[in-house]
C-alpha cells in the first residue's frame, strides 16, 4: 500500500468514525432485555426491561445501579418514566394483574405500587405523562374499546371514559415494544398508535377526554405490522414509525410523518432501514428524529429522509435535550448517544 493510500484511509477512517463510534456503549450490569428508557439530564436517566429490572444512573452513565422493585422479579417492565433522579413511574405489561405501574420518590429505595389491572381481558401497553402529576396509560383494545388510565396527581389511577372516541377494529391493538406507543405533547394532547388490521393516529386534545382517529400508510394487515412508536416536536409536526417485527430488515412503509397534528399522515420518501421500535426527538422544538429497531438507527430532521446511523441492535431511546440521549437493548445494552447538531435537511 502506498503512503498516499494509507493517508487516505486513515482519513476515511475519522470520517467514518463519528456515526458509529460516539454511541458509546455502557456498562449496564445486566444481560436481560432492557426495552424502557428515560433520560432526565445530561447525568440521569433510568431505564427498565425483564425480569423487573430497573436500572439508574445520576453520573451520565459512568455506572448504572439497578434498584430492585420488590415482589416484582417475574415482571416485565417495558416502559419507564422519570420526571428527576428520585422520582420515577414503571409500568409492567402482560394480561391481567400482571400489568402494574409502581413509583418511587427516593431513587429506588422504595416503591408504590398504585395501580393492578383487574381486567382479565386488558393488557397495558405504554404510558405518557404531560408532566410530574398528570399521566396516561394504554391497553389494547378490549370488546371494542380501547381502556385508558389517567392520573392527575401522580399517586392514584383511575379508568378513563371518553365523551367521545372511536371504536376499535377487531383485533387491534398496541405494541409494547419500547413503551413509546403513546406519547403526549405541552399541556394536553395525546397521540397513540395501533397496529394489526390497521395502522392508525388516535388523538386528543383535551388530555383523552374526546378523541379522532387518522388512518396512516405505514404497513400493517397482520398482527406483526403497524405503529410501533409515536413522537412528536411541536402540536403540529410528528412522525411514527414502525413496521413488521418478524421481518426486521424490510424497509417499506416503515415511518411516516404529519404536518397537521395528526390529521393526516404521509410516507417518508426515504425510509429507515428497517422496522423500528422506538423514535425519539433529540430536543424541543426543532431537534432530530432518531429511531431505532432490531437492525439500527436512523436520523431524520423533518421526518421525510431518513439516514442510517449504525447497525446496533436497539429497542428504545429517550433524549433530555441534544446532548443527553440514550438508547438500550437486548443483553443489557445501554448506549450513550453523541451530541447532535442542527438539522440540515
Amino acid at each position: 500500500m502506498t503512503r498516499k493510500c494509507a493517508v487516505s484511509l486513515y482519513f476515511l477512517y475519522f470520517a467514518l468514525l463519528p456515526v458509529w463510534a460516539q454511541w458509546q456503549q455502557q456498562a449496564s450490569g445486566t444481560d436481560v432485555q432492557l426495552r424502557g428508557i428515560s433520560a432526565v439530564s445530561a447525568r440521569v436517566a433510568w431505564a427498565s426491561g425483564a425480569k423487573g429490572t430497573v436500572l439508574r444512573t445520576v453520573d451520565g452513565g459512568e455506572s448504572w445501579k439497578k434498584v430492585n422493585v420488590p415482589g416484582a422479579e417475574a415482571l416485565d417492565f417495558r416502559d419507564i418514566q422519570a420526571i428527576d433522579e428520585n422520582t420515577a413511574f414503571v409500568l409492567s405489561i402482560g394480561p391481567g394483574d400482571q400489568s402494574r405501574i409502581y413509583k418511587t420518590i427516593n431513587g429506588g429505595k422504595s416503591w408504590e405500587l398504585q395501580f393492578t389491572n383487574k381486567d382479565p381481558k386488558a393488557f397495558y401497553d405504554c404510558f405518557a405523562f404531560w408532566d410530574k402529576k398528570h399521566g396516561i396509560a394504554l391497553s389494547d383494545s378490549v370488546d371494542g374499546k380501547f381502556p385508558l388510565l389517567v392520573t392527575n396527581d401522580g399517586i392514584s389511577w383511575t379508568q378513563l371514559v371518553p365523551k367521545q372516541m372511536p371504536a376499535a377494529l377487531p383485533n387491534e391493538g398496541a405494541f409494547a415494544a419500547s413503551g413509546t406507543c403513546i406519547t403526549t405533547y405541552g399541556k394536553n394532547d395525546v397521540w397513540f398508535g395501533t397496529g394489526g388490521p390497521a395502522a392508525r393516529v388516535f388523538h386528543s386534545p383535551d388530555h383523552g377526554v374526546n378523541w379522532t382517529v387518522a388512518e396512516t400508510p405505514i404497513v400493517h394487515g397482520e398482527a406483526s405490522q403497524g405503529i410501533f412508536s409515536l413522537a412528536f416536536r411541536s402540536r403540529s409536526d410528528g412522525v411514527a414509525v414502525g413496521g413488521d417485527y418478524k421481518q426486521p430488515a424490510t424497509p417499506e412503509k416503515t415511518a411516516a410523518f404529519t404536518e397537521d397534528g395528526g390529521r393526516t399522515w404521509k410516507l417518508a420518501t426515504h425510509p429507515p432501514s428497517g422496522y423500528r421500535s422506538c423514535v425519539g426527538v433529540s430536543a424541543y422544538p426543532n431537534g432530530s428524529f432518531i429511531a431505532v429497531g432490531s437492525n439500527g438507527a436512523d436520523r431524520s430532521d423533518y421526518g421525510k429522509q431518513w439516514r442510517e446511523q449504525n447497525h446496533l441492535e436497539l429497542n428504545a431511546i429517550s433524549f433530555a435535550g441534544p446532548d443527553a440521549g440514550w438508547a438500550v437493548g437486548p443483553q443489557g445494552r445501554i448506549v450513550r448517544l453523541p451530541p447532535l447538531g442542527p438539522p440540515t435537511e
